[in-house]
Protein backbone atom coordinates (compact mmCIF):
# COMPACT_ATOMS: atom_id res chain seq x y z
CA UNK A 1 0.00 0.00 0.00
CA UNK A 2 2.85 2.34 0.94
CA UNK A 3 4.54 1.58 -2.39
CA UNK A 4 1.33 2.54 -4.25
CA UNK A 5 1.11 5.81 -2.32
CA UNK A 6 4.75 6.61 -3.11
CA UNK A 7 4.21 5.85 -6.81
CA UNK A 8 1.06 7.99 -6.98
CA UNK A 9 2.79 10.84 -5.15
CA UNK A 10 5.72 10.63 -7.55
CA UNK A 11 3.39 10.68 -10.57
CA UNK A 12 1.47 13.66 -9.18
CA UNK A 13 4.74 15.51 -8.57
CA UNK A 14 5.99 14.84 -12.10
CA UNK A 15 2.63 15.94 -13.55
CA UNK A 16 2.74 19.13 -11.52
CA UNK A 17 6.23 19.85 -12.81
CA UNK A 18 5.24 19.20 -16.41
CA UNK A 19 2.13 21.39 -16.45
CA UNK A 20 3.92 24.67 -15.73
CA UNK A 21 6.51 23.78 -18.35
CA UNK A 22 3.74 23.39 -20.94
CA UNK A 23 2.04 26.57 -19.77
CA UNK A 24 5.28 28.47 -20.18
CA UNK A 25 5.68 27.50 -23.83
CA UNK A 26 5.60 30.78 -25.77
CA UNK A 27 2.39 31.25 -27.70
CA UNK A 28 2.86 32.01 -31.39
CA UNK A 29 1.86 35.62 -31.99
CA UNK A 30 -0.18 36.49 -35.09
CA UNK A 31 2.16 38.30 -37.48
CA UNK A 32 1.24 41.27 -39.65
CA UNK A 33 3.39 42.04 -42.66
CA UNK A 34 3.63 45.76 -43.40
CA UNK A 35 4.79 46.60 -46.93
CA UNK A 36 5.68 50.27 -47.45
CA UNK A 37 6.48 51.93 -50.76
CA UNK A 38 8.87 54.44 -49.11
CA UNK A 39 11.66 54.34 -46.50
CA UNK A 40 11.35 53.95 -42.69
CA UNK A 41 11.74 57.68 -41.95
CA UNK A 42 8.99 58.75 -44.33
CA UNK A 43 6.76 55.87 -43.29
CA UNK A 44 7.04 56.41 -39.52
CA UNK A 45 4.01 58.68 -39.03
CA UNK A 46 1.69 56.49 -41.09
CA UNK A 47 2.98 53.31 -39.45
CA UNK A 48 2.40 54.77 -35.97
CA UNK A 49 -1.15 55.76 -36.96
CA UNK A 50 -1.86 52.17 -38.01
CA UNK A 51 -0.34 50.80 -34.78
CA UNK A 52 -2.50 53.20 -32.78
CA UNK A 53 -5.63 52.12 -34.64
CA UNK A 54 -4.75 48.48 -33.99
CA UNK A 55 -4.21 49.21 -30.29
CA UNK A 56 -7.73 50.61 -30.11
CA UNK A 57 -8.93 47.15 -31.17
CA UNK A 58 -6.74 45.38 -28.62
CA UNK A 59 -3.88 44.39 -30.94
CA UNK A 60 -0.60 45.56 -29.39
CA UNK A 61 2.66 45.12 -31.26
CA UNK A 62 5.10 43.03 -29.22
CA UNK A 63 2.42 41.77 -26.83
CA UNK A 64 -0.30 39.91 -28.71
CA UNK A 65 0.75 40.62 -32.32
CA UNK A 66 4.06 41.08 -34.13
CA UNK A 67 4.47 43.49 -37.04
CA UNK A 68 7.10 42.79 -39.68
CA UNK A 69 8.09 45.90 -41.67
CA UNK A 70 9.51 45.85 -45.16
CA UNK A 71 10.31 48.94 -47.27
CA UNK A 72 10.61 49.42 -51.03
CA UNK A 73 12.35 52.76 -50.48
CA UNK A 74 10.57 54.46 -53.37
CA UNK A 75 11.92 51.90 -55.87
CA UNK A 76 9.16 50.20 -57.83
CA UNK A 77 11.38 47.30 -58.85
CA UNK A 78 11.94 46.37 -55.18
CA UNK A 79 8.24 45.73 -54.48
CA UNK A 80 8.25 42.06 -55.63
CA UNK A 81 11.36 41.38 -53.54
CA UNK A 82 9.99 42.82 -50.29
CA UNK A 83 6.59 41.22 -50.87
CA UNK A 84 8.30 37.84 -51.31
CA UNK A 85 10.17 38.36 -48.02
CA UNK A 86 6.89 38.77 -46.14
CA UNK A 87 5.43 35.70 -47.82
CA UNK A 88 8.49 33.64 -46.82
CA UNK A 89 7.92 34.75 -43.21
CA UNK A 90 4.44 33.23 -43.52
CA UNK A 91 2.74 36.27 -41.97
CA UNK A 92 -0.97 36.06 -41.23
CA UNK A 93 -1.94 39.20 -43.15
CA UNK A 94 -0.13 41.78 -45.31
CA UNK A 95 -0.98 45.49 -45.04
CA UNK A 96 -0.10 47.50 -48.16
CA UNK A 97 1.13 51.00 -47.29
CA UNK A 98 1.48 51.94 -50.93
CA UNK A 99 -0.37 51.82 -54.22
CA UNK A 100 -1.16 49.47 -57.08
CA UNK A 101 2.44 48.35 -57.62
CA UNK A 102 2.88 47.11 -54.07
CA UNK A 103 -0.56 45.48 -53.95
CA UNK A 104 0.04 43.69 -57.23
CA UNK A 105 3.47 42.52 -56.07
CA UNK A 106 1.94 41.03 -52.93
CA UNK A 107 -0.92 39.46 -54.88
CA UNK A 108 1.55 37.88 -57.31
CA UNK A 109 3.61 36.56 -54.39
CA UNK A 110 0.74 34.79 -52.60
CA UNK A 111 -2.74 33.53 -53.38
CA UNK A 112 -3.50 32.54 -49.78
CA UNK A 113 -2.22 35.18 -47.34
CA UNK A 114 -4.85 37.93 -46.89
CA UNK A 115 -3.85 41.35 -48.25
CA UNK A 116 -5.32 44.62 -46.95
CA UNK A 117 -5.02 47.71 -49.17
CA UNK A 118 -4.59 51.11 -47.52
CA UNK A 119 -6.31 52.88 -50.38
CA UNK A 120 -3.64 54.61 -52.43
CA UNK A 121 -3.48 54.27 -56.18
CA UNK A 122 -6.13 53.69 -58.81
CA UNK A 123 -9.57 52.19 -58.46
CA UNK A 124 -8.77 48.58 -57.42
CA UNK A 125 -11.35 47.18 -59.85
CA UNK A 126 -9.87 49.09 -62.80
CA UNK A 127 -6.41 48.00 -61.69
CA UNK A 128 -7.51 44.35 -61.68
CA UNK A 129 -6.74 43.87 -58.00
CA UNK A 130 -10.28 42.81 -57.03
CA UNK A 131 -13.28 41.51 -58.97
CA UNK A 132 -15.61 44.18 -57.57
CA UNK A 133 -15.86 46.39 -54.49
CA UNK A 134 -18.75 44.37 -53.08
CA UNK A 135 -17.17 41.00 -53.85
CA UNK A 136 -13.36 41.23 -53.94
CA UNK A 137 -13.20 37.59 -54.95
CA UNK A 138 -9.77 36.43 -53.74
CA UNK A 139 -7.25 37.32 -51.02
CA UNK A 140 -7.23 41.13 -51.51
CA UNK A 141 -9.55 43.62 -49.78
CA UNK A 142 -9.30 46.91 -47.88
CA UNK A 143 -10.15 50.50 -48.75
CA UNK A 144 -9.96 52.84 -51.74
CA UNK A 145 -9.49 56.58 -51.12
CA UNK A 146 -11.06 57.86 -54.38
CA UNK A 147 -8.01 60.06 -54.88
CA UNK A 148 -8.50 60.59 -58.62
CA UNK A 149 -12.28 60.98 -58.39
CA UNK A 150 -11.93 63.87 -55.92
CA UNK A 151 -10.05 66.04 -58.43
CA UNK A 152 -13.12 68.05 -59.40
CA UNK A 153 -13.96 68.85 -55.80
CA UNK A 154 -10.38 69.99 -55.18
CA UNK A 155 -10.53 72.42 -58.09
CA UNK A 156 -13.87 73.73 -56.84
CA UNK A 157 -12.47 74.36 -53.36
CA UNK A 158 -9.37 76.08 -54.76
CA UNK A 159 -11.60 78.43 -56.76
CA UNK A 160 -13.82 79.12 -53.75
CA UNK A 161 -10.83 79.83 -51.52
CA UNK A 162 -9.13 82.06 -54.09
CA UNK A 163 -11.81 83.44 -56.46
CA UNK A 164 -9.29 85.34 -58.60
CA UNK A 165 -7.69 82.08 -59.80
CA UNK A 166 -8.38 81.63 -63.52
CA UNK A 167 -5.43 79.59 -64.88
CA UNK A 168 -4.32 76.51 -62.97
CA UNK A 169 -1.13 74.57 -63.64
CA UNK A 170 -1.62 70.84 -63.10
CA UNK A 171 1.61 69.11 -62.12
CA UNK A 172 1.58 65.42 -63.00
CA UNK A 173 3.81 62.45 -63.67
CA UNK A 174 3.36 61.31 -67.30
CA UNK A 175 4.41 57.79 -66.33
CA UNK A 176 1.53 57.53 -63.86
CA UNK A 177 -1.60 56.26 -65.65
CA UNK A 178 -3.79 57.37 -62.75
CA UNK A 179 -2.49 60.95 -63.19
CA UNK A 180 -3.21 60.75 -66.91
CA UNK A 181 -6.80 59.66 -66.38
CA UNK A 182 -7.41 62.37 -63.79
CA UNK A 183 -6.02 64.95 -66.19
CA UNK A 184 -8.10 63.78 -69.16
CA UNK A 185 -11.34 62.54 -67.59
CA UNK A 186 -11.91 64.27 -64.25
CA UNK A 187 -10.35 67.73 -64.13
CA UNK A 188 -11.58 69.10 -67.50
CA UNK A 189 -15.25 68.67 -66.54
CA UNK A 190 -14.79 70.64 -63.33
CA UNK A 191 -12.62 73.26 -65.04
CA UNK A 192 -15.29 73.99 -67.64
CA UNK A 193 -17.95 74.41 -64.97
CA UNK A 194 -15.67 76.71 -62.96
CA UNK A 195 -14.40 78.58 -66.04
CA UNK A 196 -10.84 77.64 -65.28
CA UNK A 197 -8.07 77.13 -67.81
CA UNK A 198 -5.86 74.12 -67.09
CA UNK A 199 -2.16 73.98 -67.96
CA UNK A 200 -0.93 70.38 -67.75
CA UNK A 201 2.77 70.30 -66.85
CA UNK A 202 4.85 67.11 -66.95
CA UNK A 203 7.18 67.04 -63.96
CA UNK A 204 9.67 64.20 -63.68
CA UNK A 205 11.96 65.71 -61.06
CA UNK A 206 12.49 68.88 -59.04
CA UNK A 207 14.84 70.28 -61.68
CA UNK A 208 11.96 70.60 -64.15
CA UNK A 209 10.25 73.45 -62.29
CA UNK A 210 12.40 76.38 -63.32
CA UNK A 211 12.69 75.19 -66.92
CA UNK A 212 8.94 74.70 -67.31
CA UNK A 213 7.88 77.99 -65.80
CA UNK A 214 10.63 79.98 -67.52
CA UNK A 215 9.31 78.70 -70.85
CA UNK A 216 5.77 79.89 -70.11
CA UNK A 217 6.46 83.57 -70.55
CA UNK A 218 3.19 85.48 -70.27
CA UNK A 219 1.13 82.30 -69.92
CA UNK A 220 2.09 81.82 -66.29
CA UNK A 221 -0.65 80.30 -64.09
CA UNK A 222 -2.14 81.92 -61.01
CA UNK A 223 -2.86 78.65 -59.21
CA UNK A 224 -1.34 75.20 -58.78
CA UNK A 225 -2.92 71.74 -58.61
CA UNK A 226 -0.65 68.86 -57.65
CA UNK A 227 -1.70 65.30 -58.44
CA UNK A 228 -0.76 62.27 -56.34
CA UNK A 229 1.51 59.33 -56.92
CA UNK A 230 4.99 58.12 -56.02
CA UNK A 231 6.89 60.61 -58.19
CA UNK A 232 4.94 63.64 -56.99
CA UNK A 233 5.45 62.51 -53.39
CA UNK A 234 9.20 62.21 -53.98
CA UNK A 235 9.41 65.89 -55.01
CA UNK A 236 6.84 67.14 -52.51
CA UNK A 237 9.06 69.59 -50.62
CA UNK A 238 10.57 71.21 -53.74
CA UNK A 239 7.06 71.51 -55.19
CA UNK A 240 5.74 73.26 -52.07
CA UNK A 241 8.82 75.48 -51.98
CA UNK A 242 8.33 76.48 -55.60
CA UNK A 243 4.67 77.36 -54.98
CA UNK A 244 5.64 79.53 -52.01
CA UNK A 245 8.43 81.28 -53.90
CA UNK A 246 6.08 82.15 -56.77
CA UNK A 247 3.12 82.91 -54.46
CA UNK A 248 0.89 80.34 -56.13
CA UNK A 249 -2.28 79.29 -54.25
CA UNK A 250 -1.97 75.50 -54.31
CA UNK A 251 -4.17 72.44 -53.85
CA UNK A 252 -2.63 69.04 -53.05
CA UNK A 253 -3.69 65.41 -53.16
CA UNK A 254 -1.66 64.51 -50.05
CA UNK A 255 -2.41 65.66 -46.52
CA UNK A 256 1.31 65.78 -45.73
CA UNK A 257 1.88 68.47 -48.38
CA UNK A 258 -0.02 71.02 -46.32
CA UNK A 259 2.01 70.14 -43.23
CA UNK A 260 5.18 71.22 -45.07
CA UNK A 261 3.75 74.48 -46.43
CA UNK A 262 1.16 73.71 -49.11
CA UNK A 263 -1.96 75.89 -48.99
CA UNK A 264 -4.81 73.35 -49.17
CA UNK A 265 -5.59 69.65 -49.07
CA UNK A 266 -8.90 67.91 -49.64
CA UNK A 267 -9.39 64.18 -49.48
CA UNK A 268 -10.36 61.21 -47.38
CA UNK A 269 -10.09 61.64 -43.61
CA UNK A 270 -6.86 59.71 -43.07
CA UNK A 271 -7.38 59.03 -39.35
CA UNK A 272 -10.71 57.38 -40.17
CA UNK A 273 -9.10 55.48 -43.05
CA UNK A 274 -6.41 54.08 -40.76
CA UNK A 275 -9.09 52.90 -38.34
CA UNK A 276 -10.82 51.09 -41.20
CA UNK A 277 -7.55 49.39 -42.21
CA UNK A 278 -7.17 48.20 -38.60
CA UNK A 279 -10.77 46.96 -38.72
CA UNK A 280 -9.94 44.74 -41.71
CA UNK A 281 -6.86 43.34 -39.98
CA UNK A 282 -8.89 42.66 -36.84
CA UNK A 283 -11.61 40.80 -38.76
CA UNK A 284 -9.08 38.72 -40.69
CA UNK A 285 -7.14 37.76 -37.56
CA UNK A 286 -10.45 36.62 -36.09
CA UNK A 287 -11.07 34.32 -39.03
CA UNK A 288 -13.01 36.29 -41.66
CA UNK A 289 -11.90 35.66 -45.24
CA UNK A 290 -10.86 38.67 -47.37
CA UNK A 291 -13.34 37.63 -50.07
CA UNK A 292 -16.14 38.15 -47.53
CA UNK A 293 -15.05 41.72 -46.68
CA UNK A 294 -16.19 44.29 -49.30
CA UNK A 295 -13.77 47.03 -50.30
CA UNK A 296 -14.85 50.29 -48.65
CA UNK A 297 -14.90 53.80 -50.05
CA UNK A 298 -14.32 56.74 -47.69
CA UNK A 299 -17.32 58.24 -45.90
CA UNK A 300 -15.43 61.02 -44.12
CA UNK A 301 -13.44 63.75 -45.85
CA UNK A 302 -11.29 66.60 -44.63
CA UNK A 303 -10.34 70.05 -45.87
CA UNK A 304 -7.06 71.32 -44.41
CA UNK A 305 -5.95 74.93 -44.92
CA UNK A 306 -2.53 76.30 -43.98
CA UNK A 307 -3.19 79.86 -42.79
CA UNK A 308 0.52 80.55 -42.35
CA UNK A 309 1.00 79.85 -46.04
CA UNK A 310 -2.06 81.95 -46.94
CA UNK A 311 -0.52 84.91 -45.12
CA UNK A 312 2.86 84.33 -46.73
CA UNK A 313 1.42 84.40 -50.27
CA UNK A 314 -1.04 87.19 -49.40
CA UNK A 315 -4.27 85.18 -49.79
CA UNK A 316 -7.33 85.97 -47.69
CA UNK A 317 -9.55 82.90 -47.47
CA UNK A 318 -13.30 83.67 -47.40
CA UNK A 319 -14.98 83.00 -44.01
CA UNK A 320 -17.42 80.49 -45.53
CA UNK A 321 -14.49 78.36 -46.75
CA UNK A 322 -12.72 78.59 -43.38
CA UNK A 323 -15.92 77.45 -41.70
CA UNK A 324 -15.93 74.29 -43.81
CA UNK A 325 -12.33 73.40 -42.98
CA UNK A 326 -11.71 70.34 -40.81
CA UNK A 327 -8.43 71.81 -39.61
CA UNK A 328 -6.56 75.11 -39.86
CA UNK A 329 -2.79 75.28 -39.56
CA UNK A 330 -1.92 78.54 -37.81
Amino acid sequence: MKKKIVVLTLCATLLALCLPAEAQQPKKLPRIGYLSDVDPARESARAEAIRSALRELGHIDGQNIAIEYRYAGGKLDRSPEVAAELVRLNVDVIVIAGGDTQTRAAKNATKTIPIVMMGQGADPVEAGLVDSLARPGANVTGITLLNRELGGKRLELLKEAVPKVARVAVLYDPANTNNERELKEVLPLAARALRLTLQPLEVRDAGDFERIFAAMGKQRPDGLYVTGGRQMTAIEKPTVGFALKNRFPSMYSRRESVDVGGLMYYGADLADSYRRVAYYVDRILKGTKPADLPVEQPTKFELIINLKTAKQIDVTTPPEVLARASSLIK
